[in-house]
């Protein structure tokens, strides 16, 4: 512990938050806990943005124990990134989730640095592919008034990870031996605290192209 600085607190902050919430949780439902530590049967996986204004039980208002959750920077799924594939190999193969939702959120930070310069490397690299989205519809997006052409190019990157996801072996894998499974494209507006429903529901690869192609379009 530091001696010449309280430089602590906050952790210490957060350690008494969760002794009160403990608190709260057991004078209103005391076997909680207890049922919980025995259980991990999640009927979704949630991919979402690691915003820390997005947290995913809160949005839909689910306990802990309901919603197996990944989320990075824009929410994207790389067919290079071990992380996102081995959380859906799991939550596919393991967990048997019945539903995995994208949820991306208007404003977002990753979604803005891919249409500008200057990005610490690493950002830079790891928006690459959203980079590419916008170029694609450049032309259409660049008409929007800025804010507007955020927003869509937000959406887009949505339906372009329900893609990806759809093509990700073991959800391939899964809809191939007719195993229950869904994928949902939802966003989120952080200045009114709703979630959009984009409309791109799928559980198998053509109709996956479909709603993308739906979604994306001008």
């Amino acid at each position: 512990m530091c001696d010449k600085c309280d430089c602590n607190s906050p952790i210490e902050q957060l350690l008494q938050n969760n002794v009160e919430w403990v608190d709260e949780v057991n004078a209103e439902r005391p076997h909680f806990f207890e049922t919980l530590s025995h259980q991990q049967k999640p009927e979704y996986l949630w991919i979402g943005c690691s915003d820390s204004r997005v947290p995913a039980n809160q949005l839909v208002k689910m306990d802990p124990g309901t919603i197996f959750v990944h989320r990075n920077i824009a929410n994207l799924v790389n067919s290079s990134d071990m992380n996102v594939l081995s959380v859906i190999q799991y939550a596919v193969e393991i967990l048997k989730v019945k539903h995995i939702i994208v949820n991306g959120h208007y404003g977002c930070g990753g979604v803005i640095a891919s249409m500008e310069e200057g990005n610490p490397s690493l950002i830079d690299h790891w928006v690459r592919p959203i980079r590419k989205y916008y170029q694609r519809k450049q032309t259409e997006l660049d008409a929007l008034p800025y804010e507007e052409r955020v927003n869509r190019l937000c959406e887009i990157n949505v339906a372009e990870q329900v893609r990806n996801i759809c093509h990700v072996p073991a959800v391939r894998k899964a809809w191939k031996k007719g195993q229950s499974l869904a994928v949902h494209g939802f966003i989120y507006n952080i200045k009114d605290g709703r979630l959009k429903n984009l409309d791109i529901s799928v559980d198998n690869l053509d109709a996956a192209e479909q709603a993308v192609v739906r979604a994306t379009a001008d």
